[in-house]
């Protein structure tokens, strides 16, 4: 492996912090000393700046960092721009306000070197120093978050939202990173479990801020950003498993509200069905199905950008699916629709046109023929999402 002039590259984010960065870039410069001592390795160490008014730039420099001006606003599209610019094939950041010493990313570039993708820090399985977290982050936000992220992405990172990290360059250009806000954090775990990378994590120190003023970090907002970008980027839990509760709930009734005379109530225990429930039914399979198929999008566009990996039973699908056979199964489940529609109107006539009692047969028919439209216009967008191709077996 062929090592650059700079291998290792220090970034740190920064918004008027000129009480700390001094002594953030001095360690950092530190770590750089016991880097290149330890694995043979030079660094430099990069200051971000995303706009500040205090003089942070002079001092930075002044310590030995080498200052970049990123103009767009935010924590991550600081971070974004002090990457692109940094030389090093290994890159470590970490936030410009005392809570972390960067000479505990020693061991993370050590992980690099041994094939790790992504190397997290992790607070709970190191030291959090009285005062550094409030209550509400350390025992209920971190906590539920970092359990939510390893029930949805099934990995095994105890600290989801430590700020010191460390990672390949080569992993960044694969995540395709585009979050500025501080969910860039969150985005950079997320995607490296989905394109299933090595990741790895080592015990690290939280200390308290030595800013002297409230961090950039609003702890409600962020953590609720940092949630729905979890579910944004989890289809499954999103999209699918909504859709099929619905799905089951509404056919089961409706079929049953079908099956039953249309002038009797359907008596389930102590509860009874009428024909506003067959409405209920009707709204919620129409409901599923649309939701399935939004899901179905985001699994394709996931696919097609690159930080998805299909499984098997996804590879399969995507093979098999083209869209000349989405066009025929909607037009297969309209034409069962219509041909429902028909036999009741039919059988209408017959009876001389006289009353009709046929509300639950008649929205089991409109059910079909709307959720087969959804399924025929959804087999063009699936083909758009897919790059303009007929087959989906395109985005793999």
């Amino acid at each position: 492996m062929r090592i650059d002039p700079i291998s290792v590259a220090f970034v740190l984010p920064c918004l008027n912090e000129a009480r700390t960065i001094e002594w953030c870039v001095a360690r950092a410069v530190e770590a750089l000393t016991l880097v290149e001592q330890t694995y043979g390795l030079s660094g430099e160490v990069i200051v971000a700046d995303n706009g500040s008014t205090d003089g942070s730039q002079a001092l930075a420099e002044a310590a030995g960092a080498r200052v970049v001006a990123v103009p767009e606003k935010g924590y991550g599209a600081a971070l974004m721009g002090g990457f692109r610019d940094a030389r090093a094939q290994y890159l470590v950041m970490g936030d410009s306000d005392c809570s972390y010493d960067f000479v505990e990313a020693l061991p993370m570039i050590g992980k690099l070197l041994d094939g790790a993708d992504l190397c997290m820090g992790s607070r709970f399985k190191g030291e959090i120093k009285p005062g550094a977290m409030p209550w509400k982050n350390r025992y209920i936000g971190n906590p539920v978050l970092s359990g939510i992220l390893r029930l949805l992405y099934r990995t095994r990172i105890s600290d989801a939202h430590c700020g010191l990290r460390a990672l390949t360059r080569t992993a960044f250009d694969r995540m395709k990173l585009s979050s500025t806000g501080m969910e860039f954090a969150s985005e950079m775990v997320l995607k490296s479990a989905l394109m299933k990378m090595n990741v790895a994590e080592v015990p690290v120190t939280l200390s308290p801020d030595k800013r002297g003023r409230p961090p950039h970090l609003n702890p409600w907002r962020d953590g609720l950003r940092h949630l729905i970008y979890m579910f944004l980027l989890s289809p499954g839990w999103l999209f699918m498993l909504p859709a099929a509760l619905m799905f089951a709930a509404g056919a089961l009734l409706l079929g049953l509200l079908v099956g039953t005379d249309g002038s009797e109530p359907l008596r389930l225990g102590g509860f009874r069905f009428g024909d506003h429930w067959a409405i209920v039914a009707s709204g919620a399979l129409i409901m599923s199905t649309q939701t399935a198929l939004m899901g179905l999008f985001a699994l394709v566009y996931g696919y097609r950008e690159g930080y998805r990996k299909p499984g098997r039973l996804a590879e399969i699908f995507l093979r098999r699916s083209r869209l000349q056979y989405w066009l025929l199964a909607g037009m297969i489940v309209m034409g069962v629709g219509f041909g429902f529609a028909i036999w009741i109107a039919v059988g209408w006539a017959e009876s001389g046109f006289g009353s009709l009692n046929a509300l639950r047969s008649l929205l089991a028919a409109s059910t079909a023929i709307v959720i087969g439209a959804q399924i025929f216009f959804s087999g063009f967008l699936l083909s758009i999402v897919a790059g303009n191709r007929s087959r989906l077996a395109a985005v793999l």
